[in-house]
């Protein structure tokens, strides 16, 4: 019997002919000419600074500011670092683009679904609003909303007053706030109420899937957002007190401010961007087979029923990742705050770097936090849309 010998595979030459080796050598030749540019750059700059004697380098983040800043989530005062002052910055930016992302959404996905309206009068008002909006540029939209808020509204002796301690003015808007080591412990309530409905939420569609019996999450929900901080308060006995604003001299004391520049920033970065939210929820329900609401009705199902349960569900997954865009751009748009004074991150910035000539540093951390919180945006949007995704079988 004749042994069967295994052959070794001819071991490949380097060839100019060979379609691997020429991508190889094309990677590294690109690699190689980017940084080449990122060098000469650095180099550059870095050789006209010293000879300008402009010193480089992040240490004067630890240098007292030495400006204050009108509004802030943080405490913070002119004689705290340039670190500080970014951090406050930074934590306007997220919060107006918290705030503006929650309420475009809800508002966006009104407007798109009254698009859709089977009333001529609601399907025409939200289409002139969606092309209206739509095509008036966001950095006018903020100059208007500003100047209707700081121009218009009475002075504080004349402010309006609907509601029992809310007042309206030309200063903003003020209403009562909680005070005292309580308000911690309606926060831990709260977001323990969140993290429990949403487990129910989850067991609740896990049932309905098994046994087909539908769990009135809504009707547990709602105590249990109102009920738990309650609980939670009166179980810890801190004290809780109502900071009421009060009218002292030209100004108000007390209670939470709505300042006119968060107001206007706010309006103008909802309406503007819920115009394009809008569009985007009324595609994403009309990519919903006609069928399904055909087969809806014939259960004997409302429309208001088959568009929650039955049309947005399917809709999310051609709504999500264009949602992800507006997101992003909501947070970006947020950077003209500076045109209207409100201290997000850019205009703390520019102040930081005309004081200190810091300008590429300062340029830096502001791309380095749009950046990070950008990526956030998407890796939990991407996160979500892979959730909610039709698995194949």
């Amino acid at each position: 019997m004749s042994k069967i010998q295994s052959s070794t595979p001819p071991s490949r030459r380097m060839s100019w002919n060979d379609p691997r080796v020429r991508s190889i050598i094309y990677q590294i030749l690109a690699l190689g000419c980017v940084g080449g540019i990122v060098w000469f750059l650095v180099h550059n700059t870095l050789h006209n600074l010293s000879v300008r004697n402009i010193a480089t380098g992040f240490g004067f983040l630890t240098r007292e500011a030495g400006f204050a800043i009108g509004e802030s989530l943080i405490d913070y005062a002119p004689a705290d670092t340039y670190g500080r002052a970014v951090a406050v910055g930074l934590a306007n930016t997220l919060r107006i683009a918290a705030v503006g992302i929650v309420l475009a959404t809800i508002l966006g996905t009104l407007i798109g679904i009254a698009r859709l309206s089977k009333n001529w009068l609601v399907r025409k008002i939200a289409s002139i609003y969606v092309e209206v909006m739509r095509n008036v540029p966001l950095l006018l939209q903020l100059f208007f909303w500003y100047s209707i808020i700081s121009e218009s509204m009475p002075g504080p002796r004349k402010a309006f007053q609907p509601l029992p301690g809310v007042f309206i003015s030309n200063r903003g808007v003020k209403v009562p706030w909680l005070e005292g080591d309580g308000l911690a412990w309606l926060s831990m309530g709260l977001v323990t109420a969140i993290v429990a409905i949403v487990l129910i939420a989850r067991w609740s569609r896990k049932r309905q899937e098994k046994t087909g019996q539908f769990f009135p999450v809504y009707r547990v929900g709602i105590p249990l957002i109102f009920g738990l901080p309650i609980a939670f308060w009166l179980l810890s006995g801190a004290s809780l007190t109502v900071d009421m604003p009060v009218l002292k001299g030209f100004n108000f004391v007390g209670g939470l401010t709505l300042s006119p520049e968060f107001a206007a920033l706010l309006l103008g970065l909802v309406i503007y961007t819920s115009a394009f939210i809008a569009e985007v929820v009324r595609s994403g329900i009309q990519a919903v087979n006609q069928g399904q609401w055909e087969a809806a009705g014939s259960l004997g199902l409302r429309n208001s029923l088959v568009l929650r349960l039955i049309v947005l569900p399917q809709a999310l997954r051609v709504i999500i990742p264009p949602m992800t865009s507006q997101y992003l751009n909501i947070t970006k748009n947020s950077s003209l705050a500076v045109a209207i004074g409100y201290p997000d991150i850019v205009s703390v910035i520019n102040t930081t770097l005309n004081q200190t000539g810091q300008a590429i540093e300062g340029i830096m951390i502001i791309m380095a936090a749009y950046l990070t919180v950008s990526l956030s945006i998407s890796i939990f949007m991407n996160w979500y849309n892979k959730r909610i995704a039709l698995v194949e079988r």
